[in-house]
């Protein structure tokens, strides 16, 4: 693919950056690319006749065969928690009982003074199958309270003395979309689950405000680094939460530190109806400033299919589960899942739901084709993330009502937690249609990928690795496995497109995630061309620079 030089602002590039491997958002560039820049815009595209507009004061790049692509978007992320976390008892990179422990003892000699003590990162393949334990925690920590969220943060480890605050009990009733875990006498287990979990954050002590302005701007650092030039974080607005990164984003925002396009998706309140209608427009108007813009709302379908909380149409291969979880939880009913997504898609709001499981994306679509009836149709960007299960009578229905498939592809691997736990739940054939995106793709969905951190890492490149190879990056957990479903896998020019233009597209961002003259000069270079790096070493690529705006925000 090529282009004519055809200038769109006049007069000499403020940078050039030529001789590039390119890709444009859309396909892949033929030939060297260069890219000229002008008052923060793509000036013009071509080769090496864009050196035409090359001034006195014009500064010069020469990528020498690296490559250049649109600044990545990460469609679905928690970027405030994903800074706060790395602070706290970090367990993420750790492997087993006896590490998470220790971790939890340093971290406790080294913070002697904080009443609660607070992080996660921990997996359910390394705890015991029946669940977490307080008994754990208390060995290591019993005169403070503990609590340590999972890895896919839709389970909690509390010890004994964070459940005594929260007034978890043996009478203590399982809430509405939650679980206690037991022992056999009927006490606390220390494991929570879903809904539960709210029973303790609800005691503990919000984050202190100026400590989540920090996050932001670390949590901006790191993505930056990653060739991120923007993001959905996918949580803002949260009433009963720690504490509130709409707040936080909308301070560093005036204080003019925001250097990356956010788009906060609000809380549903799943527990209330449409009555939150206004205060959730009244949401979106003041969280809604320069970079900042609050303009999703973000509901919970479901759970997660380890938890037993993913909402399936065939029921779980768990002979122990009660009758009436067999198919895990919609958390949402049907019909207030339509009445909710008729009202917010009258308010122009696009909808961004959970969905785990093939029930919850049928529910899902069914909703959002019942809003399109009521209202009609609109350039909405209705999105359903995840989407680890699609009944194939589900797949066609996304371009059919322009729904996004927002996919986390790091997920879709033969890790020990989908070997060990997730597989045995569902059986063959539901195995096999795991993160179907390549069928998705096929049937003509829109794809958009995020990494969902701090569940996974937020390394684009990484994600990429996974969706061309269904196999995990050489060096992370997990690597050597066979292919996970390799039928499921994208061509490369596919994922790169989910994490450019189609997460671009899924925010409502214009013409960001495509390099074309007019659009914002938002780019990234990458320290070699994936199209000429062998499928299995494109997570070894690193990301040398990153533009916004014509602007550098990081290089090495």
């Amino acid at each position: 693919m090529t282009q004519a030089v055809r200038p769109s602002i006049e007069g000499h590039a403020d940078l050039v950056l030529h001789g590039a491997a390119g890709f444009t958002g859309l396909a892949r560039w033929a030939g060297p690319m260069s890219v000229a820049v002008r008052e923060g815009r793509i000036q013009a595209v071509g080769g090496e006749d864009v050196l035409a507009l090359v001034g006195p004061r014009t500064e010069v790049v020469d990528l020498r065969g690296r490559m250049l692509l649109p600044g990545f978007v990460d469609a679905h992320i928690h970027a405030v928690w994903g800074a706060v976390e790395a602070g706290r008892c970090a367990l993420a990179d750790l492997s087993g009982l006896d590490e998470y422990l220790a971790a939890l003892d340093r971290y406790a000699r080294s913070y002697p003074d904080i009443g609660w003590i607070k992080g996660g990162g921990w997996r359910m393949s390394d705890v015991p199958p029946e669940g977490p334990r307080a008994a754990d925690l208390d060995a290591v920590v019993s005169d403070r309270p503990v609590f340590l969220w999972s890895k896919d943060a839709h389970q909690g480890w509390a010890n004994s003395r964070a459940l005594a605050l929260a007034g978890i009990g043996s009478s203590t009733a399982d809430p509405p979309g939650g679980r206690i875990g037991r022992l056999a006498d009927g006490e606390p287990s220390g494991a929570l689950y879903e809904r539960a979990i709210d029973l303790v954050t609800a005691v503990m002590p919000r984050e202190a405000h100026a400590d989540l302005v920090d996050a932001v701007y670390r949590a901006q650092r790191e993505l930056h680094a990653l060739g991120i030039v923007a993001w959905q974080d996918a949580i803002v607005a949260r009433n009963h939460d720690e504490g509130d990164p709409a707040d936080a984003y909308l301070e560093v925002e005036r204080a003019g530190g925001l250097t990356a396009r956010v788009i906060g998706a609000l809380w549903w309140d799943r527990t209330v109806g449409r009555e939150q209608i206004d205060q959730l427009v009244e949401r979106r108007a003041r969280y809604s400033s320069g970079r900042l813009r609050c303009s999703t709302v973000k509901i919970m379908q479901d759970g997660i299919v380890e938890a037993r909380s993913a909402s399936v149409l065939v029921p779980y291969l768990d002979p122990e589960l009660p009758e009436g979880q067999r198919h895990g939880t919609s958390f949402v009913l049907s019909d207030l899942l339509v009445d909710a997504l008729v009202a917010l898609d009258a308010e122009d709001f696009d909808v961004h739901l959970h969905t785990i499981g093939d029930r919850a994306v049928r529910e899902a679509l069914d909703a959002i084709a019942a809003a399109r009836a009521a209202n009609g149709p609109r350039d909405a960007r209705h999105q359903l993330a995840h989407v680890q299960l699609v009944d194939p009578a589900d797949l066609q229905r996304f371009a059919e009502l322009g729904v996004i498939a927002n996919i986390q592809p790091y997920w879709a691997t033969r890790q020990k937690l989908m070997v060990e736990h997730t597989m045995p739940l569902l059986g063959a054939p539901r195995n096999t249609r795991q993160y179907p995106f390549g069928d998705l793709w096929r049937a003509g969905a829109v794809l958009a990928a995020g990494s969902d951190w701090p569940v996974s890492t937020p390394d684009p490149l990484t994600g990429i690795h996974v969706a061309v190879n269904r196999m995990m990056v050489p060096g992370h957990r997990g690597e050597g496995a066979p292919p996970f479903f390799p039928e499921q896998a994208l061509p490369l020019e596919v994922a790169l497109r989910a994490y450019t233009s189609g997460a671009a597209q899924a925010l409502h961002l214009g013409d960001l995630g495509r390099i074309e003259a007019g659009v914002p000069a938002d780019l990234v270079v990458l320290d070699r061309d994936l199209f000429e790096t062998p499928s299995d070493e494109l997570g070894l690529a690193r990301v040398e620079a990153t533009f916004v705006d014509g602007v550098r925000v990081y290089s090495v």
